[in-house]
């Protein structure tokens, strides 16, 4: 699933932040939580759309239509 570009409830855009917290997680360990901090992503509700992404992209490449 592609990242919403912005929040549902609020409306904060959100995509641009989403390629930081990935590397910040994945690449350098660091937990979910200090991430959303640093990124200074403060509402609930912008933070569960963060958590609540699943990057499915390479999974859905796997099946082309032809």
């Amino acid at each position: 699933m592609i990242i919403p570009i912005r929040c549902f409830s609020c409306g904060k855009p959100i995509a641009h932040l989403y390629q930081e917290y990935k590397k910040l997680v994945e690449d350098e360990g660091m937990s979910q939580k200090d991430a959303l901090d640093k990124l200074e992503v403060k509402r609930y509700c912008c933070r569960a759309q963060m958590l609540g992404q699943t990057d499915t992209l390479e999974l859905v490449n796997k099946f082309k239509k032809f």
